[in-house]
């Protein structure tokens, strides 16, 4: 049954602006209302069978995506500054890089979950224009997948859709093919194209920031003149040393320092590829800036006649909503780490796919932590990148079998405390630009690291702490390690809480924690 606007409604229309705005947006698709006075003496539902008669879009004239420009993965990079200019939206579906189908089965799938939902509510869930989303609902409705059940006399961003007994059985083939429920993908050629463009080596990384970045690390002269070139080239890194010198803690720094001093970046929701999604955006690892914005836009209510007038963010939106803008992302892995997590993710209930770590580690770092320790053989992980890191291009495959070039830009960052000669070739180290060794600190340098580690517990730092440290411990032949003065700090805090006394450094308890941190086992 149709549920019929009452006379009141008709009686107070909204603003002249907004009527204005949408009979503007229906000239533009030759979709002109009739005049308010008729539609009171005709049935709602001729009067919307008859504006949606009035277009049809053909689906053979929707751009289908080319396999050969899918196989271009090679655009030139981005050699100056990247500003993280917004993404524009599309104004057409060709723009949008989908094809009327693939639009099509979006909706029908979303209506199918919500039972029913307002034109407005489609384009906010399909994160597209709804000029774009009109396309599909001509399309559906001619086709008698939808129905219109109730709405005011404000363009079709305004009235409410319903499945058909058709419509459910198109739905139900549709979420058969795939289960998405989402924002539109992106096109892979338009993903490929960004990340070109906010590579790592575009970001401004000059002696000041990164000396800011890493001020509250006692690090040995010179170190950040090796790693700052590392940064500008975007390139890979090997950082390699004996256990508990700070490799770890340098390597994070630089995650962030991308983080915090390289811009802001763009990643999408989903990525279309040929008829497969891949999901991409991932919140426990992209980190969103565009958060205030979302839900300034969310606030507006469709269904309330006093807020109507702010649908037109939605509806005709200066950026592609598809996209998040994020923080430069930072993935870090350690032992876990295995071949499979470096393929694509094929669920086969829900048939789309997740990309894989690295993927979502684009435009940002990647750390391997503690590389040798992997389950998977460092053999088998290098011959994995050695294309990737010498092409910054790499190459996934679909259940299909069909495979596919996705950009490789990111700073990857390796790190060990095995001899790199035990576990790469020099194949594969020629591929690796920047190799940094982390070596046991010097006297100078353990002196202010003991400081820095007082000062951060609120402890009164003695000479004697790296005094009778040097004279019984590393006087004997032990490395003197980055991590010492924290680790033993600990164990002297630990002993004074147990004996209910402030924490101090005295002989006797640098003497107790000593021993039973380098005890020998």
């Amino acid at each position: 049954m149709i549920d019929r606007p009452t006379e009141d409604e008709y009686q107070n229309p909204p603003d002249d602006s907004i009527l204005e705005y949408m009979k503007g947006s229906e000239k533009e698709t030759g979709l002109e209302q009739e005049p308010q006075s008729t539609a009171k003496n005709h049935d709602l539902s001729d009067l919307y069978n008859d504006l949606f008669q009035k277009k049809k879009p053909s689906v053979d004239s929707q751009k289908v995506l080319a396999k050969e420009e899918l196989d271009e993965a090679i655009i030139p990079l981005n050699d100056g500054k990247y500003e993280g200019e917004p993404i524009p939206a599309p104004q057409t579906l060709e723009q949008s890089g989908l094809t009327l189908i693939q639009l099509c089965n979006l909706v029908l799938k979303q209506l199918y979950l919500q039972g029913s939902a307002l034109g407005i509510e489609i384009s906010r869930s399909a994160h597209l224009p709804f000029s774009i989303i009109d396309e599909s609902l001509i399309f559906l409705k001619e086709d008698k997948c939808i129905e219109v059940t109730s709405g005011r006399l404000i363009g079709r961003s305004s009235y409410r859709f319903n499945l058909t007994e058709l419509g459910r059985i198109r739905a139900r083939e549709a979420f058969e093919q795939c289960r998405y429920v989402g924002p539109a993908p992106v096109p892979l050629e338009d993903y490929v194209h960004q990340c070109r463009l906010q590579t790592v080596a575009g970001i401004d990384c000059t002696p000041e920031k990164l000396e800011r970045a890493f001020s509250d690390l006692i690090l040995r002269e010179g170190l950040l003149d090796e790693l700052g070139p590392a940064v500008c080239s975007g390139r890979s890194i090997f950082i390699y040393g004996p256990p508990g010198n700070g490799k770890t803690l340098i390597a994070k720094g630089l995650g962030q320092f991308l983080n915090r001093q390289g811009g802001d970046i763009y990643v999408p929701y989903a990525l279309q590829m040929e008829n497969s999604i891949i999901t991409l955006f991932d919140p426990t690892i992209h980190q969103t800036t565009d958060d205030h914005e979302l839900q300034e836009r969310n606030a507006s209510d469709p269904q309330n006649a006093d807020r109507i007038s702010k649908m037109k963010d939605w509806a005709q939106p200066e950026k592609d909503l598809r996209w998040r803008r994020i923080r430069r992302p930072v993935v870090i892995t350690g032992g876990e780490l295995t071949l499979e997590m470096l393929d694509l993710r094929y669920n086969q209930s829900s048939n789309f796919y997740t990309a894989p770590l690295h993927i979502k580690a684009n435009g940002g770092v990647f750390l391997i932590d503690d590389f040798g320790r992997q389950l998977v053989s460092p053999k088998d992980l290098l011959n994995r990148w050695i294309l990737p890191l010498e092409e910054r291009v790499d190459y996934l495959t679909l259940a299909t079998g069909k495979k596919f070039s996705v950009p490789f830009e990111q700073l990857i960052v390796f790190s060990t405390n095995l001899d790199p000669k035990d576990l790469v070739d020099e194949a594969f180290l020629r591929r690796i630009r920047h190799k940094i060794q982390i070596s046991a600190p010097s006297r100078q340098v353990f002196t202010e690291i003991c400081k820095l580690c007082c000062r951060q517990r609120d402890i009164e730092y003695d000479p004697a702490f790296v005094n009778y440290l040097y004279d019984n411990c590393y006087s004997q032949g032990k490395a003197p390690r980055s991590s010492d003065p924290r680790d033993l700090l600990e164990i002297i805090q630990s002993i004074c809480r147990f004996k209910g006394q402030k924490p101090i450094i005295s002989t006797q308890l640098i003497s107790e924690a000593a021993q039973r941190f380098f005890c020998q086992i």
